[in-house]
């Protein structure tokens, strides 16, 4: 089955009596634009969104008739969670991620990283509060944003650094 439009999603959409088929996706399929995949009942999806970035989300709905719906749901996975004391300290852990192009998400007050052991051992030793966990990442924060000059030699970040230090 070929798919290249989204019907909507599932928070919006009265799915009662029909049976939902999900689509599994890896955090680093959200984004993908070309992919062929097997829903959970084994049939096969071909999505091609080749004029905009799909930006899949938990829920998004792929095909409707009268008794099934096909939907996406993005698999959980192990990540980092690093829950910042302040904003400061929020500014700060983004920044450090940022700075090693991994990518980020955000969910309840907590940033969201994909496991990899030498950045868990980093943000431990930085002093963050940091755990490892099995969470869906579905709330990806745009990380590709260049530094933005300010005046004289200034940073975006370096101007939000200074709007709030920690106390003393």
């Amino acid at each position: 089955m070929l798919v290249q439009t989204k019907k909507g999603n599932l928070l919006n959409y009265d799915a009662a009596g029909k049976t939902i088929d999900w689509l599994p996706l890896e955090w680093y399929e959200a984004s993908k634009r070309i992919l062929r995949k097997q829903t959970k009942a084994g049939k096969d999806i071909s999505l091609k969104f080749l004029n905009d970035n799909p930006q899949h989300a938990e829920g998004d709905i792929l095909f409707v008739d009268e008794t099934s719906i096909i939907a996406i749901t993005i698999l959980p996975c192990d990540c980092i969670v690093v829950l910042p004391k302040n904003m400061f300290e929020m500014a700060s852990v983004c920044y450090e991620i940022g700075n090693k192009h991994l990518p980020l998400f955000y969910e309840q007050d907590q940033l969201l990283v994909p496991f990899e052991k030498p950045l868990y051992q980093l943000l431990m030793a930085q002093g963050y509060e940091v755990k490892q966990e099995n969470k869906k990442l579905l709330h990806p924060l745009k990380t590709t944003v260049a530094a933005h000059a300010v005046g004289k030699g200034e940073t975006l970040f370096t101007k939000i650094m200074k709007l709030k230090t920690p106390a003393s």
